[in-house]
């Protein structure tokens, strides 16, 4: 007998992934690739749509092979801020544009200008000033400046939906793409904000389904369930409200450090803007407050230079344990001045304090006015005992745990099509846990 599974694509910048869980979610199978880039017509680095479209038609087809598995269903996870354009035929008509590109301040101000200005429109719309970032700056860019490209437009679809397209042949746009500060979402509203229907955007913008609607299809003789695809963030708090009731923030941590706190939905204001904070929608169409540093990408370079300095492998960090006699509190890390410090020990403690300060500020700004119990870390920082020591003695009222569930945003998404393909109950124990106590960490 074939055992059920569900296969989920997993679409990050770097690494694109395929999974194949089964009804207990534990992961079978797992391939990944990483495919070089292209450049636009600008010379810009940029996703090779094409390469990347191939590759997930040939994964699939090569898990269909496996005679062993059932693949009930299919679900996608991927990064935001990108656009595939298509037209009639489901052709791309213009390259995968990089959401690092610079965005021409003469445009961008002639649109904030038009629509309410920085500010107001920031915060009606949960989406710092980002250019690019603000994946609907894209096409407002390309009806400005490319409208022969424009003209070409069937849907512009986000990189989860477009995925999703390759299976399904239906053309959506799902919330939790459309809520992550792509400047197109009015959260007063609960809708897209007028400047979509001003502009004749909205003509590119596929209709808006629910994230837990599915597409019946055969594909290769096979039947399948086909979701519609969830933006990477959202579906990777999924496995954690299933698993837990009471008011907890998620710690995201990677490249960037996102504060995700599902339980606070006050609105945005310009002080939290300005601190880079925004809000994701779940897959239930609820805002998530979060918060945002650029901390892996940071440590990533500060261990770089301990290294070189203090003569050791760029990992010696992975082996130092936490030693509370190391920390300085009120002392600032002297990052152009490590000869003040005797042992890369010392040196590396006192960096890690000084990430943890900036942590417990951008975390606090979702903490505010909500009754948030635990945090949960999960990611890089999850696995280092100096990092979450630091952060328990620094959150003394809230219980602080590093977490753990195998590739998050993919299991997400298998999630929020469960009952279309998955006879089982969610198990409560599919997030191990490791209690961080505060008093532990005071010599």
């Amino acid at each position: 007998m074939r055992i059920p599974t569900i296969a989920i694509f997993d679409i990050g910048k770097t690494n694109k992934k395929v999974f194949l869980f089964d009804e207990d979610y534990k992961i079978l199978v797992e391939k990944s690739v990483q495919l070089p880039e292209i450049t636009d017509e600008d010379g810009f680095p940029c996703e090779d749509i094409h390469a990347l479209t191939q590759w997930v038609k040939d994964s699939l087809h090569e898990l269909f092979s496996l005679s062993e598995y059932e693949i009930k269903a299919i679900n996608v996870s991927a990064h935001g801020a990108s656009f595939v354009h298509i037209d009639e035929k489901g052709h791309q008509v213009a390259p995968l544009y990089n959401y690092l590109k610079s965005y021409a301040d003469e445009l961008k101000r002639k649109f904030y200008d038009a629509y309410g200005g920085e500010n107001e429109f920031s915060r009606i719309t949960a989406s710092p000033v980002l250019g690019n970032l603000n994946s609907g700056m894209q096409l407002y860019w390309l009806k400005h400046e490319r409208p022969e490209i424009f003209k070409r437009i069937t849907y512009s679809l986000h990189l989860p939906e477009y995925i999703s397209y390759l299976f399904s042949g239906k053309s959506v746009s799902g919330i939790t793409s459309i809520g992550c500060h792509t400047n197109l979402w009015d959260f007063t509203r609960n809708n897209y904000h007028d400047w979509v229907q001003k502009e004749n955007i909205i003509e590119k913008l596929a209709p808006v389904v629910s994230s837990k609607e599915v597409t019946a299809v055969s594909i290769n003789h096979h039947k399948v369930t086909v979701g519609i695809g969830l933006h990477d963030s959202s579906a990777a708090i999924i496995p954690y409200l299933s698993c837990f009731s009471e008011p907890f923030v998620l710690l995201s941590t990677g490249t960037w450090c996102i504060s995700l706190n599902p339980f606070n939905q006050s609105p945005l204001t310009d002080e939290e803007l300005k601190k880079d904070c925004l809000c994701y929608l779940t897959y239930e169409g609820n805002p998530v407050k979060a918060s945002r540093l650029f901390t892996g990408f940071e440590h990533e370079k500060e261990v770089k230079r301990l290294a070189e300095h203090f003569h050791t492998s760029e990992e010696y960090y992975k082996g130092i344990s936490y030693q509370p006699e190391w920390v300085k509190f009120h002392d600032s890390y002297q990052s152009e001045n490590l000869s003040l410090y005797s042992t890369y020990e010392e040196a590396y403690t006192q960096f890690i304090n000084s990430l943890v300060q900036q942590q417990v500020t951008s975390t606090n700004l979702v903490l505010h006015n909500s009754r948030v119990t635990r945090i949960f870390v999960d990611g890089g920082f999850s696995n280092n005992p100096i990092f979450m020591n630091l952060l328990s003695l620094a959150f003394p009222s809230i219980e602080v745990y590093a977490a753990s569930v195998a590739q998050a945003s993919a299991m997400g998404a298998a999630m929020a099509i469960h009952k279309h393909w998955n006879k089982h109950p969610h198990k409560a124990d599919m997030i191990d846990l490791k209690f961080f106590s505060s008093k532990d960490t005071i010599s």
